[in-house]
């Protein structure tokens, strides 16, 4: 039931979305079928270089804050749950970062309103990437899960200048502190710019911290804003437990904004953050998942996803799956038929069906 309502979405989605970039006629011939390109809006502090190629155009540095679209193709045989890539690129195979457009400020949120007023689904899916993780990767990421959804708004990411490397971590921790005004004000902004559409948000392991402050602040300063968010989705979140159940956690359930998070024992990643830090992750279960009144927490570590296990949100066909319910039909848990009741004396969570 659920595949046949996300491909019935999925068939849709190739005459709803928004046409952006071109692929070269050399490199597809005009019999074959493409998929449309995902347009996806995004906003980063990373430096700019020099390179004429769309997946080096955005480095790994510091920089000023630009605005602008790219495009990302999905090639006809892709599977819900998969990101298919190659260092050949072939838009017949693989998910491509195909063109970057770069433009104003002023230009960027007059289009970014135009659109998302013109879309489908009237709404915004605001992302956030995590550790480890380039401009190419979170655009293809947030590109690929949009796709599979069949999301009939507009997608937007802030990508921030991760290092792109394993051993970056602490680098990367850093950064998304230094980047933290600059998400904050992108967001707001965003969010006074496109009223009255409505806003989704998902943030991934590390992003979420960024996301989390972010929404807390402006909920004091924007409330009525703020309130306009339909879902805050907290995949992985790479969040100290304790500071989450005693600040973030409660903080978040004041907006008045649902908040799902998804967590997992099978996520090495976070695992791995547990030992870094000495303290466990939110995201990170053992035993029992953190609960916090008012947040509904999801229990993924039935499903199987890779070795590392910590990118399920968007390599999950079962999450994947409970994301459609969140985002195209705005159900709460107890009304989504992928998940399972647990009742345990600190409150219920919810468990992924296999």
């Amino acid at each position: 039931m659920i595949r046949g309502k996300t491909n019935q979405l999925l068939i849709l989605l190739l005459f709803n979305l928004l046409l952006a970039g071109c692929v070269s006629e050399a490199t597809i011939s005009e019999t074959e079928s493409l998929k449309p390109p995902v347009r996806t809006f995004y906003a980063t502090d990373r430096s700019v270089t020099d390179a004429a190629e769309p997946s080096k155009k955005f480095g790994n540095l510091r920089g000023e804050l630009s605005y602008g679209t790219c495009s990302v193709s999905i090639p006809p045989g892709h599977a819900i749950g998969k990101l298919e890539q190659s260092s050949d690129n072939d838009v017949r195979e693989h998910i491509v970062l195909t063109g970057i457009s770069p433009m104003s400020r002023q230009e960027f949120f007059r289009l970014l309103s135009d659109s998302a007023t013109r879309s489908k689904d009237k709404g915004i899916l605001f992302y956030i990437h995590g550790y480890n993780t380039s401009f190419e990767e979170a655009a293809m990421e947030l590109s690929q899960l949009v796709s599979d959804l069949g999301f009939t708004g507009i997608p937007v990411m802030y990508s921030w200048p991760s290092e792109h490397a394993v051993g970056g971590y602490d680098a990367d921790q850093t950064t998304i502190e230094w980047s933290q005004k600059n998400i904050r004000d992108f967001l707001g902004e965003a969010l006074q710019m496109t009223a009255p559409v409505k806003y989704y948000m998902l943030a991934h392991s590390m992003g979420n911290r960024a996301l989390t402050r972010a929404v807390i602040e402006l909920s004091g300063s924007m409330p009525k804003e703020i309130r306009r968010c339909k879902a805050i989705l907290l995949a992985a979140p790479d969040i100290d437990s304790q500071i989450f159940l005693r600040d973030t956690g409660p903080a978040l359930v004041r907006t008045g904004v649902p908040v799902t998070m998804y967590a997992s024992s099978r996520d090495r990643a976070l695992s791995l953050s547990k030992k870094l830090h000495s303290y466990p992750r939110a995201g990170f279960i053992e035993g029992c998942p953190l609960l916090v009144p008012g947040i509904e927490t999801i229990d993924a570590s039935a499903i199987g996803c890779g070795f590392i296990g910590h990118s399920y949100y968007h390599e999950s066909r079962q999450v994947i799956s409970d994301l459609y319910y969140i985002l195209n039909e705005g159900l709460r848990a107890d009304k989504r038929f992928s998940l399972q009741p647990v009742d345990t004396g600190q409150g219920r969570y919810w468990r992924l069906k296999k």
